[in-house]
């Protein structure tokens, strides 16, 4: 009897279940059927921005000022311009911003977290840097035009899982291919071993805890010496067999490639320190959740940094409540070239509000701007294409009518790659259809 009762459960629940999902699929079937034949696509051409408050984030603010675009690229900026063939689009009473870039994300990589067969932004395997996020991009992911809505135009995907996870890569937001939306920057990413505890569950003993981080730093440094015989080998001219993963490194010690480092914890932002003093490659830190803790060292090697997400829990239950919004603001006081991160995959449309959290707490908001548009285009030296509103400039720009880290902002345009991008999505089509619906089928 108990079997049965459990049967006829499993069974109310799964035609429940696939009653909800006929539904929801029957509805998107419909909205996407009354839109047949009206599908917005970006629009390439000249375009005239005309009396718009300029914000170039290099250059101050412009006010009253006209951005010509054409060729894709931020042709003139003046006052009175004209353009005879280019569309005019009215900025008075609007500020226009350059487009903004999150340092790292799984934006692309994944479409639904709990189904592994939307994931693909981890490898099998310990030592994969070879591994391209490129390659796995998805153009159509349901994420992009919501994230885009929000004026965020350009982002770093990045690999996880691993010592070495594989090779991150820099996109715009349009495109039809991921090599279309390929921006110019690759980095190789490295987690960092953890040498401390990993939390307040974390039982192990001190003994074990001081063996197991010698024994990950240990595997490092063999990793990192078979790169370096390997790259010694390739430079002496000697044949050697099919070893990709070693290849990639490779790319890092001949400066082709910078080195990503995750690293968070205080004692193991040292730790990756002590360990890249003495190697003559570019390095990027990424995450350094409590760089605030040894800002000072960080300042004083020189070391990027790309942190967040801003909005986050302390790291330890002993910290202020808001030591993760002031993080940011304390290394850039410090002196630390910082630029921001949502570490998201959905809610990259969220790197705004990272941003203004990061204000208020400390950062303020000319350097918060600049940690999600100049400041990472430097990072990825990028900044001669990016990051800034200036002539000869990737048109990457939104238009809004207030400061973009307010709520209540609304974005009215957005170009990315001089491409003007339709200011739509799935959510925003779900609900201008279900605000506007009609009563129903007639009886």
């Amino acid at each position: 009897m108990t079997a049965n009762r459990h049967l006829i459960t499993h069974m109310i629940f799964s035609a429940k279940y696939f009653l909800t999902l006929a539904a929801f699929v029957a509805s998107i079937c419909c909205l996407f059927a009354q839109e047949e034949g009206t599908v917005l696509k970006a629009e390439k051409g000249t375009f005239l921005l005309k009396g718009g408050t300029l914000v170039t984030v290099t250059h101050g603010i412009l006010s009253d000022t006209d951005l010509l675009i054409a060729d894709g690229k931020i042709k003139q900026i003046g006052k009175m311009l004209s353009g005879d063939e280019a569309q005019i689009i009215d900025c008075r009473g609007k500020s226009v911003y350059p487009g903004l870039i999150d340092s790292g994300t799984r934006l692309g990589l994944v479409e639904v977290n709990s189904l592994e067969e939307t994931r693909d932004y981890q490898e099998i395997g310990h030592v994969t840097p070879n591994m391209q996020t490129l390659v796995a991009i998805n153009p159509n992911a349901v994420a992009i035009p919501v994230t885009r809505v929000s004026g965020v135009t350009t982002t770093l995907s990045l690999p996880s899982g691993g010592l070495f996870p594989g090779t991150s890569a820099l996109i715009h937001l349009n495109g039809y291919t991921p090599e279309q939306m390929y921006a110019g920057f690759k980095g190789i990413v490295l987690a960092f071993p953890h040498t401390g505890r990993t939390g307040p569950n974390d039982t192990r003993s001190e003994e074990t805890v001081a063996k197991e981080a010698k024994e990950a730093i240990q595997k490092l440094d063999e990793v990192w010496k078979n790169a370096v015989d390997y790259h010694t080998l390739q430079a002496a001219g000697a044949s050697l067999g099919y070893y990709p993963e070693m290849a990639q490194l490779a790319k890092v010690l001949r400066k082709e490639l910078p080195l990503i480092i995750e690293v968070n914890a205080a004692s193991d932002i040292l730790s990756a320190l002590a360990w890249v003093k003495e190697k003559d490659i570019q390095i990027i830190f990424s995450g350094v959740s409590e760089g605030w803790r040894v800002a000072e060292h960080l300042a004083d090697a020189g070391i990027p940094v790309i942190t967040g997400p801003v909005l986050a829990i302390p790291s330890r239950q002993s910290d202020r409540y808001d030591i993760a919004y002031a993080n940011a603001g304390l290394m850039t006081k410090a002196g630390v070239k910082v630029a921001l991160r949502t570490n998201e995959a959905e809610n990259v449309r969220n790197l705004p509000f990272h941003a203004g959290f990061a204000a208020a707490y400390g950062m303020g908001q000319e350097e918060a701007l600049k940690a999600i548009t100049i400041n990472p285009a430097q990072i990825f030296g990028l900044d001669k294409e990016i990051g800034s509103l200036e002539e000869g400039k990737l048109a990457n720009l939104f238009v809004s009518d207030g400061d973009p880290f307010e709520p209540r902002t609304q974005i009215h345009h957005v170009f990315i790659q001089g491409y003007k991008i339709p200011l739509t999505n799935r959510q925003i089509r779900l609900y201008q259809e279900f605000m506007d619906r009609s009563p129903g089928l007639a009886k």
